[in-house]
């Protein structure tokens, strides 16, 4: 089985990159590729923008990996209660592409912040949103306090609950 997992943050420092990293090294046997979003830069969306460029080929090589997959992990930094600016051009662009961006490929949402709501916030727009771009979500987690329940030292889960609800969210993703 294929596995791409991605932040929808384009920090080099993000905590959703680490946990999306983390939670697809749970999936037994995958081959498993991590994307980074900064590969996937694009000028701001705009219909003056498209007319001008087209179909950008960042975004159709965002699409081919997305097809290459037998299953997605997503993990979303909240920005302002939302998308984060990075991800939501991304997206913008491959949606006038393919409007099924997701193709029908079974995915686990995930999202995490610093703060004890977890981006709780811009994991219920996704989970709402998404399935409308082909994306067949098989479970969600958000993880509250990334900085107290992740021990970045071993470079997993501290908190036992929690490594039981993402142990959980994995064997949804893979059944």
């Amino acid at each position: 089985m294929k596995l791409i997992a991605f932040a929808a943050s384009s920090s080099s420092k993000s905590i959703n990159k680490i946990l999306a990293t983390y939670v697809a090294g749970l999936v037994d046997g995958a081959e498993v590729e991590i994307l980074d979003l900064r590969d996937y830069e694009l000028p701001l969306f705009s219909i003056d923008r498209e007319e001008e460029l087209g179909q950008p080929v960042i975004a159709k090589k965002f699409l081919e990996k997305i097809a290459s997959a037998d299953r997605l992990i997503i993990s979303f930094a909240e920005h302002n209660g939302n998308y984060s600016a990075a991800y939501k051009n991304l997206f913008d662009w491959c949606t006038r592409i393919d409007a099924k961006v997701y193709q029908d490929k079974p995915t686990l949402l995930l999202a995490t912040s610093p703060g004890g709501r977890g981006a709780a916030s811009v994991l219920g727009i996704a989970e709402n949103a998404l399935p409308r771009f082909g994306c067949e979500i098989r479970a969600s987690l958000s993880v509250p306090s990334f900085n107290e329940n992740f021990d970045t030292d071993q470079m997993r889960i501290s908190d036992p609950q929690i490594q039981i609800q993402l142990e959980a969210a994995v064997n949804l993703l893979v059944a």
